[in-house]
């Protein structure tokens, strides 16, 4: 199998976009008839949000390379969540999507490669089969060598937290040490990582996570991490918009996707498609908002380099 950044590289060009649809399904906010009682079960909430994310995923499955199931509101139902995400997981696998778990995972020896086994490796090599997995490096070098290690065996990829996109991260990552702030030398580990193991493409199978909400971090932190690919939330609803992002862009309209979630998930209960569309049409509703936020990022960022799909 190739590895992560060229299977990315390719889905981004072949969609002619770096649009990433996080599947962060609340049951309050599900349209009507999928929306479970106040006082639905464990199991019924699970097979609501597994239904909700398969409708998401054979819409969107068409027009954007990869999805990010969070897996918190997953694992908030206990078991019958967890059943769920696999199965959403196995869905956009199917449907041709790459899957990027959303867990923020991290810990130390054999429970760090414990996580890496389990989450990294699409298809039949993790029980799990996710393309890449969201982790934590603040438990230090040794902590992130197993999921490197995983993720290079298997073809999988990381995105490791540098730059995040709430307000509270600065606490830790703009506190300066040695000169520089925290999260200048998280990228430039991440950097040496993912250019020791660059393939064709240029870039590496250690991405990071790189706010949209702080738009100078993510020029500065995007020439800091030449080789790595960057995940950007903060997309829409946090308020970050297109011309906040275009900084993480190389100049051929690669290196960076942008995730969405609340603001395609539900799309029917904001402006302007509230009124176009309403729970009635829900699904039209995040076909609408897709397509609105390809176009865009194509119009505001070297995106619109990319080859039309």
């Amino acid at each position: 199998m190739k590895a992560f950044a060229e299977r990315l590289g390719e889905a981004v060009g072949r969609c002619g976009n770096p649009v990433l649809v996080g599947l962060d399904p609340r049951a309050g906010m599900l349209p009507e008839g999928l929306r479970p009682e106040k006082d639905a079960s464990p199991e019924q909430v699970a097979e609501a949000y597994q239904r909700f994310c398969f409708e998401v995923i054979d819409v969107v499955a068409k027009l954007v390379p990869a999805v990010k199931p969070q897996a918190a509101f997953f694992e908030e139902l206990g078991p019958p969540g967890m059943v769920a995400l696999g199965q959403v997981i196995r869905h956009a696998a199917t449907a041709g999507l790459l899957v990027i778990v959303d867990g923020k995972r991290n810990d130390i020896g054999s429970t760090a490669a414990a996580y890496a086994a389990g989450y990294l490796g699409p298809g039949d090599r993790s029980a799990w089969g996710g393309d890449a997995l969201t982790v934590s490096p603040y438990l230090g070098n040794d902590s992130l060598t197993p999921f490197v290690d995983a993720a290079v065996e298997r073809g999988a990829g990381l995105f490791v937290l540098v730059k995040t996109s709430n307000p509270g991260g600065g606490m830790l990552q703009d506190l300066v040490a040695d000169g520089r702030p925290v999260y200048r030398h998280v990228a430039e580990h991440v950097e040496r990582l993912s250019a020791e193991r660059t393939g064709p493409s240029g870039y590496g199978p250690i991405g990071a996570v790189v706010g949209a909400t702080y738009p100078d971090q993510l020029v500065e932190l995007h020439e800091a991490m030449p080789h790595a690919w960057l995940l950007v939330p903060g997309y829409g609803s946090q308020g970050g918009t297109a011309r906040d992002v275009a900084g993480g862009f190389d100049a051929n309209g690669y290196g960076a996707i942008v995730n969405n979630s609340r603001g395609i998930l539900f799309a029917h209960s904001r402006a302007p498609y509230d009124t176009r569309f309403g729970a009635a049409k829900w699904q039209q509703a995040v076909e609408a908002a897709t397509r609105d936020m390809i176009t865009a990022l194509r119009a505001e960022t070297p995106a619109g380099r990319l080859p039309e799909a």
